[in-house]
């Protein structure tokens, strides 16, 4: 079902509450399905003894902006040459890269009490673990920005025969990854153990397209998929793509395979947060295709990762850039005065103020449906903010005592299920050189993918805790069977509009491309959602990209 007739339906429910829709929709219980079949809960008090709690992103500052609530009136106005709104990977970027030019007369304003934005991170005393993304691919060798910041961060070492050299700490410790399927856990992700020989013979045939369109360029010369997505090429044979889904052009290309297609939809839930159905051809294969990194000391697309997964890389971009960056700080408006100049309006939510800045820019390093609230009816943009989509994610830290195993492959850093609702656990401790006993953190990840986004987010926030629970739990028992008593505490984060997705024709339509365009010289975006694809290196660079627009402004040219 696409999703549409369903929330059309939703707009009509006004005399019901919304739980009260909710629950009436069976949205907010529904149990797991697995293997075809509703696994049986376990009867209602059955995790009370397991400790947690849900958090997110700050809803107080959420609920400002989405109700307009009022506030109090300015107290005073301040002078800064630039602006960064929004303390995520994007920000940070454009603000180490503005350092890095020597350009100093910035702030960057962040709402929440970190920065990072879906690359947060947390701790306990067993272990960090990742809030949100937690892995990078070896670098393109031609992005020399991105292999630049890998250098000064200590990722990439040194080069051997003209190739990078990893920090051997960094790229993912063996065994890597396995999937539970058939009744046993094999060794990699792509469904192998059970099947059938025209199954297999169809997975060895999209992997050899893949092998094809890596290595394919278009007209202009430049590759059909690259990373950032706008060094992709123009040529209309291979932006077509994205004028279909995934799924049609699987169909196209006659690849039916059941095993084959569960896969598929696994790598654009993971990316993504939706199915083959709802993401365009062209990314569809661009999750594929785009990645050519070499190394000296690793294999094409080794994964580089930590405890607290991307929250590493976010400490080395703040770092950089601390004595700049202000927590704590919303902007909820933003409007030019007489003087061209551009004026925000500020909250200090622990102080309950308000406050003006005047800058001569601002990069807005926030997402579109953000921007559409703080700009209002004083800043015109030709941007279609409706067509704008959103996936909605729920994260789980499970810290257990011991981790009952099954028939098979072992523990492995990212462990997936065939044919179950999430895209699976990551061993936060994976990387950990310590002898430690038997507990360790699982990060368990669950796109929100089954209904219409508007509606799974507002049940997201609906459920329960114990809710929750029973959601994941007989996943979790399917996969290790007794895991229930093991676990100790279950830490949840629900990322309400956790990233874009590359819905058809977005990433090379209109949209994209006029949500890029700065208003008036004054204000530059900086965002993954300016790339359609919701990953650091899109961010990294979308930060770099709005910062060079700020320095030319100045008529100033940055030095790469």
């Amino acid at each position: 079902m696409s999703g549409r007739p369903f929330y059309k339906r939703a707009c009509f429910v006004n005399a019901l509450s919304r739980r009260s829709f909710l629950l009436k929709a069976g949205i907010v219980t529904t149990g797991i399905l697995l293997s075809g079949c509703i696994r049986k809960l376990k009867p209602n008090g059955a995790y009370k003894s397991i400790k947690g709690s849900i958090k997110g992103p700050n809803a107080k500052a959420g609920h400002i902006l989405r109700d307009k609530l009022p506030l109090p009136a300015p107290s005073g106005t301040r002078n800064v040459n630039t602006l960064i709104i929004g303390g995520g990977i994007s920000g940070l970027s454009a603000a180490r890269w503005l350092k890095k030019q020597g350009y100093d007369d910035f702030e960057l304003l962040e709402l929440e009490d970190h920065v990072g934005g879906n690359s947060h991170s947390g701790k306990n005393s067993v272990s960090a673990y990742p809030l949100g993304a937690h892995y990078i691919t070896i670098a393109n060798n031609e992005d020399t920005l991105l292999t630049g910041f890998l250098q000064d961060c200590g990722v990439i070492t040194g080069f051997e025969n003209n190739l990078p050299v990893y920090n051997d700490y960094y790229l993912c410790f063996d065994p890597e990854e396995r999937l539970l399927i058939n009744g046993q856990w094999q060794e990699g992700i792509v469904p192998d153990f059970g099947l059938q020989p025209e199954d297999k013979a169809q997975v060895k045939q999209f992997f050899a397209l893949i092998d094809e369109l890596k290595k394919a360029k278009g007209t202009d010369g430049k590759y059909a998929f690259d990373i950032p997505i706008d060094d992709s090429s123009a040529d209309e044979k291979y932006r077509a793509l994205d004028g279909i889904t995934f799924k049609d052009y699987l169909h196209q290309q006659k690849l039916t395979s059941v095993y084959l297609l569960w896969y598929l939809n696994y790598c654009c839930k993971d990316d993504y947060g939706q199915r083959i159905d709802k993401v365009s051809a062209w990314a569809g294969m661009h999750y594929f295709a785009s990645r050519r990194g070499k190394a000296a000391n690793a294999d094409t697309n080794a994964v580089l990762t930590w405890p607290e997964g991307n929250g590493w890389l976010t400490k080395k971009l703040a770092a950089e850039v601390s004595s700049h960056i202000v927590k704590g700080h919303m902007c909820y408006s933003i409007a030019h005065n007489p003087q061209g100049k551009v004026v925000a309006s500020i909250y200090d939510i622990a102080k309950g103020t308000t406050s003006l800045i005047t800058a001569d820019n601002v990069i807005m390093a926030t997402p579109q449906f953000v921007n559409q609230r703080l700009f209002k009816d004083s800043v015109t943009r030709p941007v279609d903010y409706a067509e704008l989509n959103y996936s909605p994610w729920f994260i789980a830290n499970i810290t257990v005592n011991s981790l009952p195993q099954a028939k098979g492959a072992g523990l492995c850093w990212d462990n997936v299920a065939y044919d179950t609702p999430s895209v699976g656990y990551v061993n936060a401790g994976q990387q950990s050189v310590k002898l430690t006993d038997n507990k360790r953190v699982l990060t368990w990840y669950l796109p929100l993918c089954d209904h219409e986004p508007r509606v799974a987010r507002l049940a997201a926030y609906t459920r329960t805790y114990e809710q929750w629970m029973d959601m994941m739990m007989p996943e979790l028992e399917y996969m290790h069977p007794g895991i229930t008593d093991a676990i100790g505490n279950v830490e949840c984060w629900i990322w309400g509009h956790g990233m874009i997705y590359p819905a058809v024709n977005y990433i090379w339509g209109a949209n994209r491309k006029a949500a890029q365009q700065p208003v008036n010289n004054s204000l530059f975006f900086a965002h993954t959602d300016l790339s359609g694809v919701s990953i650091f290196e899109e961010a990294f660079h979308q930060g770099i990209r709005a910062a060079n627009q700020v320095l030319a402004s100045y008529g100033k040219q940055a030095n790469t």
